[in-house]
């Protein structure tokens, strides 16, 4: 049976995927080519929806409030920079989005900064992922006993009723943009 842990590694390999699909697009745009609105939408829902509310949130909400009852500080440390960086990333979505209006609207040099922010967001979230890849979840797990692991996968389950078919639907979603952006690029 997959762990929190797992859980959470597993929806780091789909977010870099994603991050390759944005990068495509960016480029697109950064060449002057035609990027429909629905591209837009389609990786805001999933940089949203299940980068952000669902996997940040299990973190924010549930492994970091767990590694803090075993003494991990919430405000410095890992978990400060964990949360610093998803606030980075959240301002860099937000920068992307007015660029995609702003391109959508033909404005001078939207294409560009729509690409530069996408770089940046992509550099962010590969180093970040690999922070938690490699430090944040190895101290999790060495601090995290069997009953504290299980507790906080009860607390996954508890705010993610839907994961497995979720976690799915965004898979697919995502082979569909991969298709749509990189295979045909």
């Amino acid at each position: 049976m997959a762990t929190p842990i797992d859980i959470l590694l597993e929806e780091h390999r789909l977010i870099e995927r994603a991050t390759k699909v944005l990068l495509v697009v960016g480029a697109k745009m950064e060449r002057g080519e035609s990027v429909p609105p629905d591209a837009f939408e389609q990786i805001f829902d999933f940089l949203d929806s299940f980068a952000d509310r669902r996997h940040h949130g299990k973190e924010e909400r549930c492994l970091f409030p767990a590694l803090a009852t075993h003494g991990v500080q919430r405000d410095r440390g890992p978990v400060g920079i964990m949360l610093q960086e998803h606030c980075s990333g959240r301002a860099l979505i937000a920068h992307m989005k007015r660029a995609a209006l702003q391109y959508e609207q033909s404005a001078a040099n939207a294409g560009r900064r729509f690409a530069e922010h996408a770089r940046d967001y992509t550099a962010l979230l590969t180093e970040h992922i690999d922070k938690e890849d490699n430090v944040l979840f190895r101290i999790a797990q060495s601090l995290l006993d069997e009953p504290a692991m299980l507790t906080l996968q009860a607390e996954f389950d508890r705010m993610e009723p839907d994961r497995a078919a979720a976690f799915e639907r965004y898979k697919s979603e995502l082979g569909e943009m991969e298709l749509a952006w990189i295979k045909a690029a």
